[in-house]
């Protein structure tokens, strides 16, 4: 390895580690998985609420995959099967996972409680999470609501486990969270397959770049979409049956199940097997829009998509490019720092990425640069060099996203600057720190800030220790950099929504600064609803619910006093404390 590469590693663990933090398209339900220009339609295609994410479709027949309903809710541990119908299964009974609990990790990993849901009722639930719209405005937010979607969580009654599970990674996948989608498809028995099943399945796969996944499910008997005919052809091949998999794709071409690069792509993976004796060569020139069946197959197969067909998609597929290793790493640097932003990788694995470029021969010049200021910012010969290079790289970008994600990428590197030697960068070095929830060490800086700025709004806000209240002098202390109004309104909705201040202040303090914190709506019940239940997980996908907007700015302070209010309430006052901090870096 490359000595740049040990230095800026050995700096990261002196430093520690941060636990690794962490779609498809923003619809009702899950779509077709396969793109248009697959045969022609027997039936119009299902009508879609509008959403500005929804990838688009080519003017084209679309394949005719309506999203399956629902499968009725099953008893809680599958019937035992007959003697003729354990022939068919490899697994032993003793190794079968029930459906009445599913998920890959438990509490000890970061999970939430089995009973998280309490007793929701499954519909409700499920259609809380179909109507949430993906990626969410909060890094901190998505983080604990993609540890909730993943944990090994009770089946809600009215719904079937395998359904659930496919809700759950819709959702992720919505969210640019196609690791942690796979995963909770993964933790069902294939035996228990489901049509939403198999249909998000497949979505998940793609979105992984991983068509061997698909392998399990291809070779169901019953009668199957046109992509899972495609999926038995490209299983056929890489299962290293020699010369199945080009009849099987030959066939398909002659039923004009799939036409144009859709067919390219497939018989790209089919041309990976075994005895395949062919080359495809792909040509982007027609393509206008991307899709999955497109994205997941050129990944695959180490085709490059063109940049311009990543603009035709929603933000979710900028999390998926972050997290596919099939993808030349600088290729995937910008995808990863928005992705940070996001709430999809770590502090970790982004400074990982860029450790990684910097070890790298053949790294772009731009990228480059970036690595090395990085690796300046950890283990540079003396202060003026490290603060020097946090500038760079802080300085070095324009947008309000792309910053927060500078901050997340130089967290650990911050927080190795003393308090007397960065007081003039006091209000960033506080919260890129916190930016990777380093809540302790940002508060080595108490005491050593200016009243009223903010880092010490951010300070008192991410005290993990805190036992006293403030006086509503402290907000009207706080000047706020920017947009000062709203960001003293959201840093009163923080403390209030922490506890930090009395009702009287609360009260009185929400007058004076216009934050309609009273207001009762059908949100507002749901929440508080969920709260009096103890309902963790269904108090984090309302909160997702109501922080429905593209930006921070557009989130009202109410809304956040609300959030704040009802994460602490159940118990999840850390994620509380740094989306309360989150509010006031992003705005």
């Amino acid at each position: 390895m490359a000595t740049s590469r040990v230095r800026l590693l050995a700096a990261l663990a002196a430093a520690g580690s941060l636990a690794a933090a962490a779609v498809a398209q923003n619809a009702q339900a899950p779509e077709s998985l396969l793109p248009p220009g697959f045969g022609e339609p027997v039936a119009p295609p299902p009508a879609q609420a509008p959403s500005n994410q929804t990838v688009q479709p080519l003017p084209q027949a679309p394949l005719d995959l309506p999203a399956p309903e629902a499968s009725p809710s099953p008893t809680p541990t599958p019937t035992p099967p007959s003697a003729a119908e354990l022939a068919k299964y490899e697994m032993p009974l003793f190794a079968r996972r029930s459906l009445s609990i599913v998920g890959p990790i438990g509490q000890p990993e970061g999970g939430v409680a089995p009973n998280a849901f309490g007793d929701a009722d499954g519909g409700y639930l499920q259609g809380l999470m179909r109507r949430l719209s993906a990626p969410l405005p909060s890094r901190w937010l998505s983080i604990a609501l993609r540890r909730a979607l993943m944990s090994r969580i009770d089946t809600p009654a009215g719904l079937n486990g395998a359904d659930f599970a496919a809700e759950r990674a819709w959702l992720l996948l919505r969210m640019g969270e196609s690791v942690a989608a796979r995963s909770v498809i993964e933790s069902v028995d294939t035996m228990n397959a489901t049509p939403k099943y198999e249909q998000v399945a497949m979505q998940a796969m793609l979105a992984n770049g991983d068509p061997g996944g698909l392998c399990t499910l291809a070779e169901a008997p019953q009668d199957r979409a046109r992509g899972w005919v495609l999926a038995r052809a490209m299983c056929a091949s890489l299962g290293n049956e020699e010369g199945a998999g080009r009849a099987l794709i030959d066939a398909a071409r002659r039923q004009r199940v799939a036409s144009g690069i859709d067919l390219a792509l497939a018989r790209k993976v089919v041309g990976a097997g075994l005895g395949s004796r062919q080359a495809v060569t792909i040509e982007w020139d027609p393509v206008v829009q991307l899709t999955t069946w497109r994205f997941g197959l050129a990944t695959a197969t180490g085709v490059a998509v063109p940049t311009e067909l990543y603009e035709t998609v929603g933000p979710q597929v900028t999390g998926w490019r972050a997290l596919a290793p099939a993808i030349p790493i600088a290729d995937r640097a910008a995808a990863a720092e928005t992705a940070a932003a996001m709430g999809v990788l770590s502090s970790a694995a982004l400074v990982d990425l860029y450790a990684a470029l910097d070890a790298g021969e053949d790294t772009p010049a731009a990228l480059g640069a970036i690595a090395s200021d990085l690796r300046s910012a950890y283990v540079g010969a003396d202060i003026a060099t490290r603060l020097g290079a946090l500038r760079q790289l802080w300085d070095g970008v324009e947008t309000p996203q792309a910053r927060y994600a500078r901050y997340i990428l130089t967290a650990r590197a911050a927080a190795r600057i003393r308090p007397v030697d960065g007081r003039e960068e006091a209000n960033r070095i506080v919260a890129s720190m916190l930016s990777a929830g380093l809540d302790r060490t940002a508060q080595r800086w108490r005491g050593q800030v200016d009243e009223g700025s903010d880092a010490w709004a951010m300070l008192e806000l991410s005290d993990p220790d805190a036992r006293t209240r403030l006086g509503y002098g402290a907000v009207g202390k706080y000047a706020g950099s920017g947009n000062a109004t709203l960001k003293r309104q959201l840093f009163f909705a923080g403390l209030a929504g922490l506890g930090r201040l009395s009702p009287q202040e609360v009260e009185s303090g929400a007058e004076s600064l216009d934050v309609p914190i009273g207001v009762q709506n059908s949100w507002t019940r749901a929440l508080d609803r969920a709260v009096r239940d103890r309902q963790p997980a269904t108090v984090l996908l309302l909160s997702g619910i109501g922080m429905q907007a593209d930006s921070w700015r557009a989130i009202p302070p109410a809304a956040l006093y609300r959030i704040v209010a009802a994460l602490r309430a159940v118990g999840l006052d850390g994620e509380a404390r740094m989306i309360a901090v989150e509010a006031l870096t992003r705005v």
